[in-house]
């Protein structure tokens, strides 16, 4: 029995590796029945559920032999694997023979916890430790809970008790244990400190640790200060706490990637891909491991750089496949780090479309570990994504079982609702559990609000749907003044005046093999169904939501940041040349044709159904005049609640208007005003379609759209439930479905709540006064520069200038026009323009060279060494920086592919100067 105790003790002091080890030396058939819970726990601790379940079977089979603290144990490990109803029946079975067992208590006090009946858990601690008040766990747990509660003086009077036990047990402790338990109390401490609002405190202790203890040891209890700030909504404080660590240690591995992980879960994923950077690269001069660095780069990336995150999780692969076993990494740990990486590879394969390998990836996971959350998460989705909604929700019950709460989220998503008061009493409490998301969890909530609809409950859905929304607008940037301001230019800018003065831009009958169809409107409008309905036909490919023309709109913004022209879009669409315009419209073809070669290569038309692509109609008219454009309208009211009831999961993306009911009102108005100018800009060639009328007259309907599209009527259209093909839009169930009338009128239900909706639909739309410069003709810039470089220096001079006479500031402009003086011999003047034209774009190496050259030229000497003594600073400045960004997008500094003369043209003059 003494052996069992020391395993016991383990369990307590939360040594699971040891408890393994210990056991270990004894295990075969004959080890004591009494240790087979214990060593249950701690593999259930470890992350090995098959043993954990192996060992709990051998326990529970031999019930009739296992003492009242067995008993305990086995209920413990029942625990431990969120077997919640075994593990009360074995709770209530040893109460109701002893109860003031201790344990018993303690661990039915954690049960009641799950199920969210927080007084009845905190009497049950406080029996516990009154009986056994020698016990750390109990105390700490009984703080914690208290803690919850938002009973502060509790909570310290608890933590008080922990401290004044660990403080008698020292003695009696180990290193690690009184390690283990010090960081607890320690963490305990300062969250409530946080909790009282006693930053003060808090700060000027962690300032008097960072003077005694060592870099490892104060970072770690920097970071778990800056999760607690998180998890109480101070997230702003969290990363400036972060930020000052990394001022004492700016090498500090855990506090990059701990910063990483807070930028990625408010949205800022360039941000976290930098510091994941940064902290592989630290990790590498201090050989340190990166696999699980490796995988999180991977995971920051899926949605932002495919490629690189391919890259990543194959880096990943690698370095886990030659991970050795040491000190510090024991076989389980390499194993965990090697299917992780697996993981990652699988999700780009996913996420790439390549479902047949990463369907394989995951499959292998399963096998060596059908336990393992992250591949059973993944392949969930993925079968959800391809239609195979069964096979999801097996996958999902699979997961419940192990995370009852993000099986449950996941089902709920799969239209799987949980049907006791009890499960979502549970779910809601742990949706208000603070994390580092913060005091709420959106995601969760969101769940939720759809169950309580679906039980008819709308007065509970709404307020759940309020509470979601309210946690994610804590880190959205989104504002409905801005967004207004930049709606009133795009229309400005796409006036009709643009289409009568360059109307030999974009694409003519003729000249495309294949014809996109835009399928827009409002989110949430109908569009995945309409975008259904018509790829059912032979001729038309539904590629889904592309952000092909977002992508061209920043190709634009990033040429105009390249030549320093001081304009953004829409302001620089006056500039776009017929040469230009037909290189971008081309280039779009090209990819849609691209999409649809593995599925319909004979498709003539390709569907990209991205709904806000309803601001850029006037930008895809002017490269495709003979697009096909289908507006999708649906009754304003149930489009503002189905978006306030969906989480899009974009902090700081163009859905920040769907997490507040005004701001979609707003939203709802603009784009009113937007097709209404469509419309009239482009009379009789845009497509109006209704989703009532959809839902009412399927067939009809699909006549009118592909008649307008130009096709014959294929009556396989109207089984577009059927479609096989992935479908990645908050939509994704519902376009499994047949036609159902249910989603009408749905307002109705929530009628006296929509104040703050009709508030902003009625708001009046206002903006500022618009400035904008039009330019008498486009391309003046790529004209000079050909003349230039045919040697026509005063043609290439009128160009420049007529540029300039417009826009003055323009940095391209300028530097090609100081190049023509130097060359006619103004050498002075050439270089006062080229300074001009370096102080709008410093980054460029180029035109600093050029100037250097051409300031020793004229005899300039001293500002000739005074830019060499920059262009060194900056030099040193940047090399940490590329060093960063090896791994990383340089797509922002490339100009655009159809204007690559002019790049070229305008890095290499420096022999010209020199001659």
């Amino acid at each position: 029995m003494e052996f069992i105790q020391t395993l016991r003790d383990l369990v307590d002091y939360q040594q699971f590796e040891q408890l393994q080890q210990a056991a270990g030396h004894y295990y075969d058939e004959s080890l004591d029945v009494e240790a087979l819970p214990l060593l249950a726990m701690a593999a259930a601790q470890l992350g090995d559920r098959q043993t954990a379940l192996r060992e709990l079977r051998r326990a529970s089979a031999e019930l009739a032999e296992l003492s009242t603290d067995a008993l305990v144990d086995l209920a413990g490990a029942h625990c431990f694997l969120f077997r919640i109803d075994a593990a009360r029946e074995l709770l209530e079975r040893v109460l109701a023979e002893q109860p003031d067992h201790a344990l018993a208590q303690a661990r039915m006090a954690w049960l009641q916890l799950q199920l969210g009946e927080l007084e009845r858990a905190e009497q049950l601690y406080r029996r516990s430790a009154q009986r056994a008040n020698h016990r750390l766990p109990v105390w700490l747990a009984l703080s914690r809970l208290n803690l919850q509660r938002g009973d502060l003086a509790a909570a310290a009077q608890a933590l008080q008790s922990a401290q004044q036990t660990l403080s008698q047990r020292r003695e009696r402790l180990n290193a690690d244990v009184l390690s283990y338990f010090q960081a607890q109390l320690e963490q305990l401490q300062l969250e409530i400190w946080i909790a009282e609002e006693n930053f003060s405190e808090a700060e000027l202790w962690l300032d008097d640790e960072q003077v005694v203890r060592d870099e490892s040891a104060w970072s770690a209890l920097l970071i778990g200060y800056a999760n607690a700030l998180a998890a109480r909504d101070h997230h702003v404080a969290a990363d400036e706490a972060l930020r000052g660590a990394l001022k004492h240690y700016p090498k500090n591995v855990a506090l990059h990637s701990q910063l990483a992980e807070m930028a990625q879960l408010q949205g800022r994923q360039m941000q976290a891909v930098q510091l994941l950077r940064r902290a592989l690269k630290l990790s590498d001069e201090q050989q340190l491991p990166t696999v699980p660095l490796w995988v999180r780069l991977a995971a920051a990336q899926l949605h932002v750089n495919k490629e690189r995150a391919r890259h990543a999780a194959e880096k990943a692969i690698e370095l886990a496949a030659a991970l050795q076993p040491s000190e510090s990494l024991a076989d389980w740990q390499i194993k965990q780090q090697q299917m992780q990486a697996k993981n990652a590879l699988a999700q780009v394969e996913s996420q790439e479309q390549n479902y047949a390998t990463a369907e394989a990836l995951f499959k292998q996971l399963l096998e060596d570990n059908p336990y393992f959350l992250p591949a059973l998460s993944g392949y969930g989705q993925q079968q959800m994504q391809r239609g195979n909604i069964d096979a999801a929700i097996e996958l999902f019950e699979r997961v419940k079982a192990i995370d009852p709460a993000k099986g449950y989220s996941a089902l709920i998503n799969a239209r799987q609702f949980p049907e006791d008061d009890q499960t979502l009493q549970r779910l809601e409490q742990v949706a208000n559990q603070p994390s580092l998301e913060g005091s709420e969890r959106a995601s969760l909530l969101f769940q939720l609000a759809s169950v309580w609809e679906k039980r008819k409950d709308y007065d509970k859905a709404i307020s759940l749907a309020h509470s979601a929304n309210r946690a994610t607008r804590k880190f959205l940037r989104y504002d409905p003044t801005v967004h207004r301001q930049r709606c009133a230019r795009i229309r400005y800018a796409f006036g009709s005046e643009l289409y009568q003065h360059r109307p030999e831009c974009g694409l003519r009958e003729g000249e495309e093999a294949t014809v996109p169809v835009y399928v827009v409107g409002m989110p949430r409008s109908g569009t995945t169904l309409v975008e259904q309905i018509l790829a059912g036909h032979s001729d038309i490919f539904g590629a889904g939501e592309l952000g092909i023309i977002p992508q061209r709109i920043q190709g634009l913004e990033r040429w105009e940041r390249h030549v320093g022209s001081g304009r953004s879009y829409p302001d620089c669409v006056d500039d776009l040349d017929p040469y230009v315009t037909r290189g971008i419209a081309e280039g779009i073809v090209k990819e849609l044709r691209e999409l649809a070669a593995s599925d319909k290569p004979t498709a003539r038309y390709v569907v990209d159904k991205l709904p806000h692509n309803f601001e850029n109609i006037g930008f895809i008219k002017f490269l495709f005049p003979r697009a096909k454009i289908i507006s999708v309208r649906r009754d304003p009211r149930d489009i503002a609640l189905s978006n306030y009831f969906t989480d899009y999961q974009a902090k700081h993306g163009g859905m920040g208007f769907a997490y507040d009911l005004e701001w979609i009102g707003e939203q709802l108005a603009d784009h009113n005003l937007f097709m209404h100018e469509w419309q009239q800009r482009f009379p009789g060639e845009i497509l109006e379609i209704n989703y009532e009328e959809v839902v009412a007259n399927t067939e009809g309907m699909a006549r009118k759209m592909l008649d307008y599209i130009g096709v014959e009527w294929q009556p396989k259209v109207l089984a577009f439930n059927e479609l096989d093909r992935p479908v990645k839009t908050a939509s994704v169930w519902q376009v499994r479905q047949p036609i159902y009338h249910t989603s009408t009128e749905k307002w109705r239900r929530y009628q006296n709540h929509l104040a703050a909706l009709i508030t902003g639909t009625n708001k009046k739309i206002e903006w500022q006064p618009i400035e904008m410069v039009s330019l008498p003709e486009p391309g003046l810039l790529n004209q000079g520069v050909a003349l230039y470089k045919e040697g026509k220096l005063d043609h290439a001079e009128r160009c420049f200038k007529k540029l300039l006479h417009h826009l003055p500031d323009h940095a391209a402009a300028n530097f090609m026009t100081g190049i023509v003086y130097a060359d006619k011999g103004h050498l002075e003047q050439g270089c006062e323009l080229l300074e001009k034209a370096l102080a709008k774009c410093p980054w460029n190496r180029n035109w600093r060279k050029d100037l250097i050259a051409m300031c020793e030229a004229a005899g300039l000497y001293q500002r000739a060494a005074e830019l060499k003594r920059q262009q060194r600073k900056r030099a040193n400045r940047a090399a940490p920086l590329a060093a960063q960004s090896a791994d990383g997008d340089t797509s922002a500094a490339q100009p655009l592919a159809t204007s690559a003369a002019t790049s070229a043209a305008l890095s290499g003059t420096t022999s010209l100067l020199v001659q």
